[in-house]
């Protein structure tokens, strides 16, 4: 095959087309047609880097002609050729054809090889950095896979090293390192949680969106029922109404409620003694409204604007430091099925996240 860039040259005066066919041909593949129609046939079987076409055509104008060979090249770079001073014919044609450049007739011969050779360049440029583009993906891909993988293979030698404290945390010779092992069982569940935020990341951000029936109801009362063991002494309050059916995303509405329910678990107010997470579920025909609220200790003001980018920690009462990736995933999550999220927080009071979401019933 050629390495010669591909030029179509469209023009209803013949002598244009043997002209052009002459002065180019050893620099480009040259391609002419004498109508519009003729122009799109060639354009269904050969791919062309650089569309050149007169404005002044019967049928179909050369704006017309170069909007209809959008949809067959995209990639092409565009040029126009017009016997007007017009200016409202170029900015059409920019605006409808996409062209990259324009000639008025009669044009100099030294100026055309310059302006196409200009075209040549902006192709060139355009076709490598699609190269480029496909390459990063490509190996952002092969990234995220290696580290959803070893994200997976790193959860079960964790595992095993929790099973094995807890064990020796009964065996009574061994209440002398009682301390010890409580330090590593902390350490395997806070590295755990890591790992399965970053599950979730790749999960949450590789799968389409995913229709379900949701009940509320059962939903929430799975994740606490999964989550409670984090703090044994923190009460659960469920407020859910339900009216009708809702369809949604299970996956992605687990994975916000996981992540908002364990952070207001974790990070509870030791000052105070009644420790309480809050969820109100209001469902309708049309969306669904969650809240999840706690009374720990709060969120500092200037930190809410941040509190969804990935890795911000915030700076808190208690030292526990999280991972800086839940909220993020939540934030994601929700973008993904056109969820909406307001934080509302008051340091030692206690934290509120409003969760808007559409129900997809319609759908």
């Amino acid at each position: 095959m050629s390495d010669k860039i591909r030029v179509l040259y469209v023009d209803d005066e013949e002598n244009n087309l043997i002209s052009f066919k002459a002065f180019f041909r050893k620099e480009y593949e040259v391609y002419t047609a004498s109508s519009a129609a003729e122009a799109l046939k060639l354009l269904d079987n050969i791919e062309m880097h650089i569309i050149v076409s007169d404005q002044r055509m019967p049928l179909i104008s050369g704006t017309e002609f170069l909007e209809k060979s959008i949809e067959k090249h995209p990639d092409a770079i565009r040029l126009l050729i017009t016997g007007q001073a017009d200016i409202d014919t170029v900015i059409e044609a920019i605006n409808r054809g996409q062209i990259t450049k324009y000639l008025q007739k009669p044009w100099d011969w030294d100026k055309f090889r310059l302006t196409m050779e200009n075209c040549s360049d902006v192709y060139k440029s355009k076709r490598e950095l699609k190269v480029k583009n496909i390459q990063l993906e490509k190996a952002n891909d092969e990234l995220n896979r290696f580290v959803y993988s070893a994200s997976h293979d790193l959860r079960s030698p964790l595992m095993s090293i929790l099973g094995v404290a807890q064990l020796a945390r009964m065996d009574e010779e061994m209440k002398v390192a009682e301390e010890y092992f409580e330090i590593i069982e902390n350490s395997v569940h806070k590295l755990d949680k890591y790992l399965k935020n970053i599950i979730d990341y790749y999960q949450n951000s590789r799968s389409e969106e995913l229709m379900d029936q949701i009940d509320f109801e059962s939903l929430v009362l799975e994740v606490i029922d999964i989550l409670k063991n984090q703090d044994q002494h923190v009460n659960f309050v469920t407020e859910i109404v339900q009216d009708g059916e809702f369809i949604g995303d299970s996956f992605r509405l687990r994975v916000i409620l996981n992540n908002l329910i364990s952070n207001a678990i974790k990070y509870q107010n030791p000052k105070i003694v009644d420790h309480t997470v809050t969820i109100k579920v209001k469902s309708s025909n049309t969306s669904a409204f969650l809240s999840i609220a706690d009374n720990g200790i709060g969120i500092l003001q200037e930190h809410l604007d941040n509190i969804f980018k990935m890795f911000f920690r915030t700076q808190n009462t208690n030292h526990k430091q999280g991972s800086g990736i839940g909220l993020f995933i939540v934030k994601e999550a929700l973008e993904k099925i056109g969820g909406t999220i307001n934080v509302v927080s008051t340091p030692l009071v206690g934290t509120s996240f409003d969760i808007v979401i559409p129900n997809k019933l319609s759908q």
